[in-house]
C-alpha cells in the first residue's frame, strides 16, 4: 500500500490541538510540508514547534474559517509559502449544544452552522480551484458517528455534520473526473482535551463513552489521523465520496 507523499504539502484547519493537531504531526512525519492553521493562535504555534522539533517543515497561518476572507487568504498565504495545496484536511468544528432542540437558541445554531457547515464550505470553495490548476489533490472533510446517526441534545451538531457528507458526496462528484478526490472521516468519542475536560467536569461521561464503543474504549486523536493520511494517500486513488466510520464499532450497533 503507497503512501507516498514526496513534495507534497498539506493543509490542516483546527490543527491547534486534537484530531487536527495529531493529522498535521502525522503529515509531517510521512514528509508532507504542513499549513497549520486555527482560531488558537498559542495551539496552532505550539503544533508547528512539534513539527519543528520532530524534523518536520510546517508553518502557522491563523485562520476563522466561518469567514470568507480569512479564508481566501489561507489559501493565498499557502500558495505563495508552498505553492500548492495536494491535501487539506478540513478538521476545524465546534460542539457547544448541551439542551434539547426545543430549549436551543439562535446564536448557538448560527455559531455551529457557521464554522462546521460554512466553514467546510468556504475552505472546499477555495481549495477546489487551487486543486483544478495543479492537476489534482485530496480533501478530507472531518464529519462524525454524528453525521450518520441521531444525537439527543446534540440536534444542531449533528445536523451539521450531517451537512457536511452532503457537501462532501456532491462535492465528490462533481470533480471525480478532475482528480480531485474527496472524502469524510467520522470518527466517535476520541481521547482529546476536550474529553478529558467533559470528564473531569462528569465522571459519568468516561463510563458512558466506554459503554457506547463495542471495542470498549475511546478512539485515539493518532487512529483518525491515519485514516485521514490513508484518504490523501494514492492507495486511495478510487476512493470518493465516501464518509468513514472511525468509530470502534459504534456504527455497527
Amino acid at each position: 500500500m503507497s503512501k507516498d507523499f514526496s513534495g507534497r504539502v498539506a493543509l490542516v484547519t483546527g490543527a491547534g490541538n486534537g484530531i487536527g493537531r495529531a493529522t498535521a504531526m502525522a503529515f509531517a512525519a510521512n514528509g508532507l510540508k504542513v499549513v497549520v492553521s486555527d482560531v488558537d493562535t498559542a495551539g496552532g504555534e505550539t503544533t508547528v514547534s512539534l513539527i519543528h522539533d520532530a524534523g518536520g517543515e510546517a508553518a502557522f497561518i491563523r485562520c476563522d474559517v466561518s469567514s470568507e476572507d480569512d479564508v481566501k487568504a489561507l489559501m493565498e498565504q499557502t500558495l505563495a509559502r508552498f505553492g500548492r495545496i495536494d491535501c487539506a484536511f478540513n478538521n476545524a468544528g465546534i460542539d457547544i449544544e448541551k439542551y434539547k432542540l426545543a430549549d436551543g437558541g439562535m446564536a448557538e445554531f448560527d455559531a455551529i452552522m457557521d464554522v462546521n457547515v460554512k466553514g467546510v464550505w468556504l475552505c472546499m470553495k477555495y481549495q477546489i480551484p487551487v486543486m483544478l490548476a495543479q492537476g489534482g489533490g485530496a480533501i478530507v472533510n472531518t464529519g462524525s458517528v454524528a453525521s450518520l446517526h441521531g444525537a439527543p441534545k446534540m440536534s444542531i451538531y449533528s445536523a451539521s455534520k450531517h451537512a457536511v457528507i452532503g457537501l462532501t458526496k456532491s462535492a465528490a462528484i462533481e470533480y471525480a473526473k478532475k482528480n480531485i478526490r474527496i472524502n469524510a472521516v467520522c470518527p466517535a468519542i476520541i481521547d482529546t482535551e476536550m474529553f478529558r475536560r467533559a470528564c473531569a467536569d462528569d465522571p459519568k461521561v468516561a463510563k458512558i463513552a466506554l459503554a457506547v464503543h463495542p471495542v470498549g474504549r475511546v478512539g485515539k486523536a493518532e487512529e483518525i489521523a491515519a485514516a485521514v493520511l490513508y484518504l490523501c494517500s494514492d492507495a486511495a486513488g478510487f476512493t470518493t465520496g465516501i464518509a468513514l466510520p472511525v468509530d470502534g464499532g459504534f456504527s455497527a450497533t
